[in-house]
């Protein structure tokens, strides 16, 4: 499945949001309303997530390719089901195969009574390491079969990001707009099950991403972030790019996060197995020695700020950030437009 060119025919995201609950599956209304984050207003909420409109997202255009032009993105391919934040001692891979995950068991409660026997979960888990292990998930699902493809492992899944509100701070480290290769700066695990494909995504792999997301954690209550997922188009047939979904998260409280057992590793059955790894080891040609010497001198500049004169007031800040801005983009590959 590329959803870009061959799911033109689903009916969008925006339209099934738009619906009355009622005419919604039992399931997608049991997953949208479940969740340490609530499904939450666009404009007002906090602490919880929304759906931003596909139009504030800007993708390549028909004619990109001759003249590089982008548009507004449109109605997503898939709808969403909401968004989980995790909490665990371990590292959460492979969620969806969980006994515990929600989503799966509002899912497999339908299909037991005979109902949505073709839907489909796709999950995007972004990993955030530390001494306490995050997980954001975001769900988004379908009532129609997706058949495989490999675009997800060919390094084109796709994360554009756009900062609606936020400090100053947050707004140049990370940029108003930026998107990003997933499968080129980060270690990308791939979960395929009977009815769910699965993206792990682990911010660990990369000292500058884990960097610049723990700044942003430190400011996360008054930030609030779109996020966008697709797979880069690449060809003219293949054009104009589509959104698979999209999520706003709107303030998050840390301490929302659900706590998680760690489960006693197991065999995988072969439907779920992990499907590839997407960033090759020794692919970076720096050194994690030399990115945490930078990511060093760059904080302690921070909080010297800070601490002396205010974020707003740092005389060396901006230099700064451009120097991390260049560390990132050469490291892992983001492009930020």
């Amino acid at each position: 499945m590329c959803p870009t060119t061959k799911q033109k025919h689903r009916g969008s995201a925006m339209d099934s949001a738009a619906k009355p609950s009622a005419s919604l599956p039992d399931w997608i209304t049991d997953s949208k309303n479940g969740g340490s984050l609530q499904h939450v207003d666009l404009d007002t909420g906090t602490n919880g997530w929304a759906s931003p409109p596909g139009n504030l997202f800007s993708l390549r255009s028909l004619n990109y390719l001759t003249k590089r032009q982008k548009a507004p993105a449109g109605d997503y391919l898939l709808s969403p089901l909401g968004m989980d934040w995790l909490k665990s001692t371990t590292k959460l891979d492979n969620v969806l195969a969980r006994p515990d995950n929600r989503v799966s068991h509002a899912l497999k409660k339908s299909q037991s009574q005979g109902k949505s026997m073709k839907s489909f979960v796709f999950a995007v888990n972004l990993q955030v390491p530390g001494k306490d292990h995050y997980s954001a998930v975001f769900y988004f699902g379908t009532e129609d079969p997706i058949p495989p493809d490999d675009a997800f492992r060919n390094q084109r899944f796709k994360i554009v990001n756009r900062i609606v509100k936020g400090p100053w701070i947050v707004k140049k480290a990370v940029g108003n707009y930026a998107a990003c290769l997933l499968g080129k700066a980060l270690t990308c695990n791939y979960h395929r099950g009977p009815n769910y494909l699965e993206i792990d995504v682990d911010i660990s792999s990369s000292a500058i991403a884990n960097a610049i997301l723990h700044l942003a954690l430190g400011y996360v209550t008054s930030v609030t972030i779109d996020m966008g997922f697709l797979v880069e188009a690449q060809t003219e047939n293949e054009l104009p790019e589509k959104l698979i979904g999209a999520v706003r998260v709107c303030q998050m409280e840390m301490s929302s996060a659900t706590v998680v057992d760690a489960l006693t590793p197991q065999i995988q059955p072969a439907a779920a197995r992990v499907m590839g790894c997407s960033k090759e080891v020794g692919e970076s040609k720096k050194t994690v020695k030399e990115m945490n010497e930078v990511m060093f001198v760059w904080m302690s500049l921070l909080r010297w700020g800070q601490l002396l004169c205010g974020v707003g007031n740092i005389v060396s800040l901006p230099a700064t950030l451009q120097l991390l801005r260049f560390w990132w983009v050469k490291d892992t590959s983001i492009k930020l437009e």
